[in-house]
């Protein structure tokens, strides 16, 4: 049977982003920037310094975004005449891209003498984060007075977002690039997101392993990594220092989350070692295989005219998810553990005799051939106290939507500190 997911809002629906530009070549990205966060679902206002009008027309960022722009702190078009308090007060986000030099000085010393730098100074901290998003000659980037800069402004309340490493508009190569505009589409969204996992340390497993039977052939499944990959989004952006541990999958790597690849799982269980250590949080999203050659032939195995397959031996790989949960720090309520299951039938069954073979507080089942490759997936999540569908009724949802899910299940669950 097919399923189609009900729909599902765009990550900003509702938001309002105030977008303010400043001189800097990196403005062209401003207009990529403006259409992901409408597409994304965001109201986005824009407001230019002087400086950004000699790199990009306030035309086409009004283009971009639908609404009028703003680039006078005495423009008279808010009803009360205080640009600078209205369109502050109006915002969820503000965010600062491209971040100049001169205007990361301005906000350190907390000058207000053009609206961007009013906007920031009268926007209300409790509920309007400000990220600011540098770009620059690598110099500029890297001279004492830009750092200390930084640090005052961070120090100050603003999320100072990292710079890029690579060719700039003056033809030195080097840190001080802005990020590109899906980055920053992501920082926008993990600074509107629900810190539920801030300070911790997570590691997720994710796709299947591939087992060498010889140099070309080997043994695999058909997990697609998608799930895995969902959720070390999810957890990054609800505020978790993530590694990933990726096996053979042609995914792009979640913004902000370190990424590991391997190919078999005695490959992935060394890099498990020391991921864990330090973790608060093991999920174990890889469909890792149960079995490996004994011996890898040194060459590709041929044919021999007798139409029988070369004789195979098999050795059963290590538990990777059971290792970890019997460990000092699990067993000690250090490490929490969540395991996958995915199954062809019996679901229930399977994946509760799953998590007590396991020895985990919390496993997470599926249906195998209904999700592998696919863009949604429903979860039945078992742990000592019963069955939770995810979602309700158990309806495909989008793997993003049922990672944030499943994230927010795993953060309840977790031991305060």
């Amino acid at each position: 049977m097919t399923h189609t997911p009900p729909h599902e809002p765009p990550e900003l629906a509702g938001r309002r982003i105030l977008l303010g530009l400043t001189g800097s070549v990196a403005c062209y990205k401003a207009a990529e920037l403006c259409r992901l966060l409408t597409q994304a679902g965001a109201r986005v206002q824009v407001a230019m310094s002087e400086g950004a009008q000699h790199f990009i027309t306030a035309a086409t960022m009004q283009a971009l975004s639908g609404q009028p722009v703003f680039t006078s702190q005495w423009d008279e078009r808010p009803a009360n005449g205080m640009a600078h308090i209205q369109l502050g007060r109006e915002a969820d986000a503000i965010l600062v891209a491209p971040a100049s030099a001169d205007f990361l000085a301005r906000l350190a010393a907390g000058r207000a003498d053009d609206l961007l730098s009013l906007l920031c100074l009268a926007r209300p901290r409790e509920r309007a984060p400000l990220l600011l998003a540098p770009a620059m000659n690598r110099e500029m980037w890297s001279h004492p007075a830009t750092q200390r800069n930084v640090r005052q402004a961070a120090a100050d309340g603003a999320r100072v977002l990292a710079v890029g490493f690579g060719a700039q508009a003056c033809g030195e190569t080097g840190d001080g690039r802005m990020l590109q505009a899906p980055e920053l589409l992501e920082e926008v969204i993990a600074a509107l997101t629900p810190q539920t996992l801030a300070g911790r340390r997570v590691v997720v497993t994710a796709g299947p392993t591939f087992e060498a039977i010889d140099p070309v052939r080997g043994l695999t499944n058909r997990s697609s990594g998608k799930m895995g990959f969902a959720i070390a989004r999810a957890a990054r952006l609800a505020g978790a220092q993530v590694t990933l541990i990726a096996g053979p999958v042609h995914l792009p790597t979640p913004h902000g989350v370190a990424r590991v690849d391997v190919e078999s799982a005695l490959q992935m269980q060394a890099a498990l070692q020391p991921a864990l250590q330090g973790a608060d949080v093991l999920i174990a999203a890889a469909a890792v295989a149960d079995w490996r050659a004994a011996e890898v032939a040194a060459q590709k195995m041929k044919k021999d005219g007798s139409g029988l397959p070369p004789p195979l031996r098999f050795v059963e790989n290590p538990d990777l998810l059971a290792a970890a949960a019997r460990s000092p720090r699990a067993q000690a309520g250090q490490l929490y553990c969540v395991g996958f299951a995915a199954e062809s039938e019996n679901l229930l069954a399977h994946a509760q005799a799953k998590r007590q073979r396991k020895g985990v507080p919390l496993l997470a089942g599926n249906i195998g051939p209904a999700t592998f490759g696919r863009d949604d997936n429903a979860l039945l999540l078992i742990d000592e106290a019963g069955v939770t569908e995810l979602p309700a009724g158990l309806q495909p949802a989008s793997k993003r939507q049922l990672a944030r899910l499943l994230v927010d299940e795993i953060a309840r669950r977790l031991p305060r500190r």
